[in-house]
C-alpha cells in the first residue's frame, strides 16, 4: 500500500462524476495521489448514486467489494448521494466503511479523510478556484455543471431529497470553466444540471438559459460544439429553439425528460401534463430544423397506471417518433409524494410494457437512422477499435445515445465529415470524406 493515494470510483450520472472531478482535484492539491489499484490505495473512496433503489444496490456492492480485499492501512469511504440520505443504511451492510460524507458537504473530503484517519492534523484551505470549478473531461468533451439540486418535486422523484433546493452557478464561474476547456482543446461543451432550463430561476431571471449560451459562445470561440441536457417540459423557451436550430455551434440536440404522456398520470407524478404544449414544442423544433434530434425518457409502472393509460404513452411514443427514448421501470421512493401510493404495479407488468415500448422505439430509431443513409454529417472522433473510428454526431450524448462507426482515418478528438452507407437500430456506419 502507498501511503497518501487514493482510489475513486464514481457511480450514477453525469453530474455525480463531476463532482468526483472536483474531489480527486481538491486531493491532489492536497498531495495525494490518484492509484487505479485498490490494492495499493490508502484510501478507497465511492461516490454513490441513491436515485432508486437499484443504484443502492450499485453502491453498496461496490463498497462490499473493496471492503473483502480491505487491508490494515486503508481506509473505505463512502461519499455523495447515496451517503446524503442513506449514510445509516450504508453503515449497516458494509460496517468496514470508516467515513462517510453527504453529497451537500463533498467539498469537505479533506476533513473526512482526517477523521477517518484519526489524526488531528488539519487540512488547508482549499483554493477558491478548485472549489468554483465544476466540470469532468469526458475524452474531447467535457461535462459542465450549471446548477446543483432541484426544485420541482417530482413526486417520484428523491432529488430534492438529497441534493436540496436549486441553486444555479454563478454565471462568471461558469464562463471562467468554459475558457479553461477551452484551453484544454475541448471539441464539445456539454451543459448539465438536473433542470437546465431552470438556470438563474432562483435569482429572479427569467429564460436565462440562452444568454449563458450565448455569452459562453462569446467567450469561448475555439469550441466548436455544444450541448444541452435535460430541459423541463413547460420552459424551453423560443430563444431556446432558435439558438438550438439556427447557430452552428449550438447542437440541435435537447434531452426533454416527459416522464408520461396520460394527463392523469403526470398529474400523479406531479409534472407537467399540458400535452398539447409538447406537441407544439416539438413541432416548432422540427419547423427550424427538419432534422432537430429530440430525446426523451418515461417511465412505465407508476403507480396505478392502467392499462389504458399506458396504451395512452404507447401511442404518443408511435406518433412523436423522437430519435431517441430511455424508458425506466417505477421505483419506489420512501419519503416521496408517489410513496403514498404504494408500488400497485406488478414487476412482472412493469417490465412487459418497458419491453413493449423499446420495442416500438428500436423500430422508430431504425426508421429515422434510415434517413441518414447517403448523408453526410460531422463526427467527433472519440476513440478507435477493431480497425474502425468511433465518434459521436450532434444526435449523440455520450453513454446515452448511439455511436457512429467511420472507415477512414482521423486522430481522437478530430471532427470529421462521413457519408453514412449503414443504419442499424441505435448506430449509424460510415465512412470519411474529404
Amino acid at each position: 500500500m502507498q501511503k497518501n493515494t487514493f482510489h475513486l470510483i464514481s457511480l450514477g450520472c453525469a453530474k455525480n462524476t463531476v463532482d468526483s472531478n472536483i474531489v480527486a482535484n481538491i486531493l491532489q492539491n492536497a498531495g495525494y495521489s490518484f492509484n487505479i489499484d485498490p490494492k495499493h490505495s490508502e484510501y478507497l473512496i465511492v461516490n454513490t448514486c441513491g436515485f432508486i433503489q437499484s443504484a443502492r444496490n450499485e453502491a453498496i456492492e461496490t463498497l462490499q467489494g473493496l471492503a473483502a480485499n480491505k487491508k490494515p492501512g486503508q481506509f473505505l469511504l463512502a461519499i455523495g448521494c447515496m451517503a446524503e440520505l442513506y449514510s445509516q443504511q450504508i453503515l449497516e451492510a458494509c460496517p468496514e466503511v470508516d467515513g462517510v460524507l453527504g453529497t451537500r458537504k463533498i467539498t469537505d473530503i479533506l476533513h473526512l479523510i482526517t477523521s477517518a484517519k484519526e489524526t488531528d492534523i488539519k487540512p488547508n484551505p482549499v483554493p477558491e478556484e478548485i472549489l468554483t470549478s465544476q466540470f469532468t473531461l469526458q475524452g474531447p468533451a467535457a461535462y459542465l455543471k450549471i446548477a446543483d439540486g432541484c426544485g420541482r418535486y417530482c413526486s417520484f422523484c428523491s432529488i430534492p431529497l438529497i441534493k436540496g433546493s436549486w441553486i444555479s452557478r454563478p454565471q462568471a464561474d461558469i464562463l471562467s470553466d468554459a475558457v479553461r476547456l477551452q484551453d484544454m482543446g475541448i471539441k464539445e461543451l456539454i451543459l448539465i444540471a438536473q433542470d437546465t432550463t431552470a438556470y438563474g430561476i432562483d435569482r429572479g431571471q427569467k429564460d436565462a438559459l440562452p444568454d449563458l449560451i450565448e455569452k459562453i459562445l462569446s467567450v469561448a470561440p475555439d469550441i466548436p460544439r455544444i450541448r444541452v441536457l435535460y430541459a423541463f417540459p413547460g420552459f424551453v423557451s423560443d430563444r431556446l429553439i432558435d439558438l438550438l436550430s439556427y447557430n452552428e455551434r449550438v447542437l440541435p440536440y435537447l434531452d426533454i425528460p416527459l416522464q408520461h404522456a396520460h394527463p392523469e398520470v403526470l398529474k400523479r407524478m406531479h409534472r407537467p401534463a399540458d400535452m398539447d404544449w409538447v406537441r407544439k414544442t416539438i413541432a416548432k423544433m422540427r419547423y427550424a430544423n427538419p432534422d432537430f434530434a429530440i430525446r426523451s425518457t418515461f417511465i412505465v409502472g407508476f403507480p396505478n397506471e392502467t392499462e389504458e393509460e399506458f396504451e395512452t404513452l404507447y401511442d404518443f411514443l408511435n406518433e412523436m417518433k423522437f430519435d431517441r427514448v430511455g424508458v425506466f421501470p417505477y421505483s419506489f421512493e420512501k419519503g416521496t409524494a408517489s410513496a403514498v401510493y404504494g408500488d400497485t404495479v406488478p414487476e412482472e407488468v412493469k417490465q412487459e410494457r418497458l419491453d413493449r415500448l423499446m420495442k416500438l422505439q428500436q423500430g422508430i430509431s431504425k426508421e429515422i437512422n434510415r434517413k441518414f443513409i447517403g448523408k453526410k454529417l460531422d463526427v467527433l472522433i472519440e476513440r478507435q477499435q477493431d480497425g474502425l473510428l468511433i465518434g459521436r454526431s450532434y444526435r449523440d450524448a455520450p453513454d446515452i445515445d448511439g455511436l457512429v462507426f467511420v472507415e477512414g482515418k482521423a486522430k481522437i478528438g478530430d471532427i470529421i465529415k462521413v457519408r453514412i452507407h449503414t443504419a442499424l437500430e441505435y448506430d449509424l456506419i460510415g465512412r470519411r470524406i474529404g
